[in-house]
Order: C-alpha cells, then structure tokens, then sequence
C-alpha cells in the first residue's frame, strides 16, 4: 500500500505527491497507471481550450479551476517522463526559467527593448538563434518548429508570418482578397466538374489557407473571429427553437423558409439589444 502524503509540504510539492501516489504501481490508480504522453495529449489541449473558455466567459472562478486542471497535465506528462527516466517536473521548471531568462535580456540582462514591439522582434530573434542551434550543422529551415498539432487555421497564420519575414508575402491586402476570388472560382470549377472528394478538399483547403492569410493581413485572430461567429450562431439559433417552442412545433417540424425568417428576426432582435 503507498504511503499516505507528508503533512508539511508546499502546495506544489502536494500536487506532484498526489500524482506520484496516482502512478504508484503499488496501490496507485490503475487508470492513472496506463497513461502514456499520447493518451494524454488530448486532454492537455481540451484543458488549455477549456482555460480559453473561461477567460472570454469572464468567469474567474472557473478559470481558478481551469488551470489547476491544465497545471495538472503538465504534472501528468513530468510524472510520466521521471516514470520512464527521461526528465522530471523539477527538470520542467528548469528549462523554462532558462528560456525566460534568455528570451528576455532587456530585463535580466543588458539588452534594450522599450516597447512590446521592440519585446516581440527580439523574442523571435532569439527563438531564430535557438532553432539554429538545434539544427546543428544543417541550417535551420525557415518553417521548422511549428507544431503540427496546432489548430489548423493557428498553424496556418504561424506559418505565413514566419514566410512573410523573410519576404514571402503579398504587400497588399487587396491582393489577398484578389487571391480568394481565384481559389473561390478553383473551387467552383471543381465542383461544377463533379471531381473526387480529394479535389474539392484540397480546393477548400486552399481557401481556407487564403481566408487565414486575410485575417493575418487585417491583424485578426481568425481562431477568435470564427469562435465569435460560433456564439452568435448558437445563440440565434437558439431563438429559432424558442420561438418555434411558444409556437408548439420543433425544428423539424418547419420549413427552411419559416427557419430563415425567424433567423432574420433574431438578427434584428440581437441587434437592437445591442443598440440598447
């Protein structure tokens, strides 16, 4: 039987006993047991999206939860690793005090950086110096080290901003827009020939490619404009079904005309509160 947790430790020291008694294969968690950094991995990104959540809901209560919910996965993941000899949670900490320290000289050591844009260029300088350094002898290529298990659309804005500073970008937003009606029209053409569900997805692929390099271009965060686009979808949608409920009916039981009206209304009803 693993021993019960010391009663004199700090509150972080408690959480990594707590996930050290999970992973105990003496009398520790079976389910805990079985975890790999792979079964994992899902939940860490559910965790950060569901911190996302509550910040834009305002909710600090919840977002006190939220956190120790993703502190936890990163307890999870050093545990797993001292498990299998690689690294530590104390080697966790390390490796990023280090990388806050040398990614910021203008405060720890004597560089010069006054303004957040002056911050952010020497930042990525330094990332740029570090992705050369693991390259070793072979040169660092321009799009290394972008995640693949972003989201998409946030891989895709990373990797135009990283093309675009080496000159590998459109200097007008007019010609983005000029390079969505083309890619509109690949699509369309596409379509209209019946082609293989390949073709069309790789089409719209393309579109979504040009439609996140827009909203690079206008300084918007296409994850955070779709996300909003989402709420006010959800949230009229839900009228629909209220108005069709006091009406008795569902749904299902309605045309597609008698939809769209009452969609139609619970625009201008949203809009009018808004005004209000």
């Amino acid at each position: 039987m693993a021993p019960s947790l010391p009663a004199d430790r700090t509150r972080i020291e408690t959480l990594l006993a707590i996930m050290a008694r999970l992973r105990d294969p003496d009398g520790g968690c079976p389910w805990d047991l079985e975890q790999t950094f792979e079964t994992i991995a899902p939940y860490t990104l559910e965790e950060a999206y569901e911190v996302a959540d509550a910040i834009e809901r305002g909710d600090m209560d919840d977002l006190k939860d939220e956190l120790g919910d993703l502190l936890l996965q990163v307890v999870f993941h050093a545990r797993i690793a001292e498990d299998d000899g690689t690294f530590n949670f104390g080697d966790v900490v390390d490796a990023i005090s280090s990388k806050m320290i040398r990614r910021h000289p203008h405060v720890f050591g004597d560089g010069d950086a006054d303004t957040p844009q002056a911050v952010k260029g020497s930042w990525e300088r330094i990332k740029a110096t570090e992705r050369d350094a693991k390259a070793g002898a072979e040169p660092a290529r321009t799009l290394d080290g972008i995640p693949k298990a972003l989201p998409a659309l946030v891989r895709a804005v990373k990797l135009q901003k990283r093309a675009a500073r080496v000159g590998f970008d459109w200097p007008q937003t007019a010609q983005v827009l000029d390079k969505l009606v083309e890619e509109t029209n690949e699509l369309k053409a596409e379509i209209d020939a019946s082609a293989a569900p390949e073709r069309v997805m790789d089409e719209l692929g393309d579109i979504l490619f040009v439609y996140a390099n827009l909203a690079r271009h206008l300084d918007v965060d296409p994850e955070q404009a779709l996300s909003g686009t989402n709420a006010k979808f959800e949230s009229r949608f839900k009228l629909i079904e209220d108005w069709l409920r006091e009406d008795g009916r569902t749904p299902e039981q309605s045309s597609l005309e008698e939809m769209d009206a009452l969609w139609n209304r619970a625009k201008a009803h949203q809009r009018a509160g808004q005004q209000d």
